[in-house]
């Protein structure tokens, strides 16, 4: 009998707590302050993956993203310009971000990166169908000239790449808009220079960041 009583106490108090009204807020905000610090959350590790500290699950000093990418698109009302920046080129000479002309493709990788490997035949197969319409430059976060340019071959790379190990303008330009935390990370900027999208990790074919550029150039 005392269990039935104590099991018939709980379950008032739990259909009170369920109906329970804080004094200044709505049921709807209630549930959005329940959902938010999931989401943050869910943020968090994302940030994380490509930390200094390595990738979450990997150990060690990793330093990338595995899996496939994962995309953010920036409605046109709220989309910033990255910084500017400048660096040395893998192939020799300075790039300047100001030579940039419309849609543009920048992505963040390093030669020892196991998803910048998986997704380097895609960026080519990308330049190919669309270089010709789109500014493709790769910032290479790690690698000095000799190991940038041996991987560019290897994988049939034949747009530019900033050597950023040093500098690391190019990462701090884009930091506080969509900052890429991790590689690789992919960047569509659109016609007026502002961020219009990130892919964070590995694309495995091109139908994404081809849905993507194709959506800018039409606009």
């Amino acid at each position: 009998m005392a269990g039935a009583a104590e099991r018939a106490d709980r379950s008032q108090r739990g259909s009170k707590l369920s109906t329970q009204s804080f004094p200044g807020r709505s049921s709807r905000s209630t549930v959005r302050g329940l959902l938010i610090p999931a989401v943050t959350v869910s943020a968090l590790v994302l940030t994380g993956c490509g930390s200094a500290a390595g990738v979450d699950g990997q150990g060690g000093d990793a330093g990338y993203i595995a899996g496939d990418g994962i995309v953010t698109e920036i409605a046109p009302e709220a989309r910033a310009a990255p910084g500017s920046f400048t660096g040395p080129l893998a192939t020799g000479g300075e790039f300047d971000s100001a030579t940039l002309d419309g849609v543009a493709l920048v992505n963040f990788w390093y030669a020892a990166c196991p998803p910048c490997r998986v997704e380097a035949p895609v960026l080519a197969d990308l330049h190919a169908e669309y270089g010709d319409r789109v500014d493709f430059i790769g910032i290479n976060v790690r690698d000095g000239a000799a190991q940038a340019l041996a991987f560019e071959e290897e994988f049939g790379i034949e747009y530019p790449s900033v050597l950023d190990d040093q500098s690391a303008q190019g990462q701090l330009a884009f930091a506080g808009i969509v900052a890429p935390n991790a590689v690789p990370s992919t960047i569509i900027l659109d016609a007026e220079g502002r961020v219009a999208a990130r892919v964070s990790g590995a694309v495995t074919d091109t139908s994404i960041l081809a849905t993507l550029l194709q959506e800018e150039l039409e606009r």
